[in-house]
């Protein structure tokens, strides 16, 4: 699991999801739209700047819940402590992780 901080904003030096969208097999989809529902309870509206991304490159998930310190504390608490959790049910990533690379496997 590789976990980033930052770079997901709209200004010229924020180009985290264009980074990770070159070498992403797949997108989740839901990172970033349950990041940023979490997120509108705390900062309302701004969480329209927030490109939080999630994804999947060569069996490794990956993501990056925006930097401010709030940012990362949401992010970690409300998804990825359970999302980092193998007893956490019925699914979770850590058990998806061994299957990451099953389409190579033919």
């Amino acid at each position: 699991m590789v976990i980033a901080t930052g770079g997901t904003g709209v200004t010229g030096r924020d180009v985290t999801p264009e980074a990770f969208s070159r070498v992403m097999e797949k997108e989740i989809e839901g990172f970033g739209e349950l990041f940023r529902w979490i997120s509108y309870k705390t900062v309302g509206t701004l969480t329209i700047q927030a490109r939080a991304v999630g994804g999947v490159a060569g069996g490794t998930c990956f993501v990056d819940p925006l930097s401010s310190p709030g940012a990362c504390r949401d992010g970690r608490q409300e998804i990825l402590r359970f999302q980092l959790d193998s007893r956490n049910r019925p699914c979770n990533l850590v058990e998806l992780m061994p299957r990451l690379q099953e389409h190579l496997k033919a």
